[in-house]
């Protein structure tokens, strides 16, 4: 545990909240492709991918459920639970940050990075893009906040 004293700020509990809410959602979209590649489950046309390197959702599928699903529901749980786990420390840019945190600015920039590459590929803009780069942006903005910040800094805190 990274805190027996110290109380976990608002900010921290609206990232978790954030970071549940784009796992949770990715879950469920990337599950949906998964299960349906043709895009019937969720009424998702093929032809979306006529400009991608994709002949159906399988891929972008599995790399929603698990890099923006999968990932983002360990980390939430990790803010939560704020348990230390080896393999993803050595992940960490800054030691001095507890893992989660860190882990959780790279799921920011893997959404936006993710919501721009589909843009580019199916050549266009919808309302869902725009709510997932405020997302990604939100999740980054939120992270960084200095409150969050003192909260998951380890070398402080120890």
């Amino acid at each position: 545990m990274i805190h027996q004293v110290h109380k976990k700020p608002a900010f921290c509990s609206i990232l978790i909240l954030l970071q549940g809410i784009l796992g949770l959602g990715a879950l469920i979209g990337g599950g949906a492709l998964i299960i349906s590649p043709d895009g019937t489950l969720i009424q998702m046309p093929i032809s979306l991918l006529k400009y991608s390197p994709f002949s159906n959702f399988l891929i972008p599928g599995l790399i929603l459920f698990f890099i923006l699903g999968v990932y983002p529901a360990i980390v939430t749980f990790s803010l939560i639970y704020e348990k230390p786990l080896p393999f993803v420390t050595t992940l960490n840019f800054d030691q001095s940050m507890y893992w989660g945190w860190s882990h959780s600015l790279y799921i920011g920039f893997i959404l936006i990075l993710w919501i721009t590459i589909e843009m580019y590929l199916i050549r266009g803009i919808g309302f869902v893009h725009v709510l997932y780069i405020i997302l990604g942006l939100s999740i980054l903005a939120v992270a960084l906040i200095p409150s969050v910040r003192k909260y998951y800094d380890v070398s402080k805190n120890t």
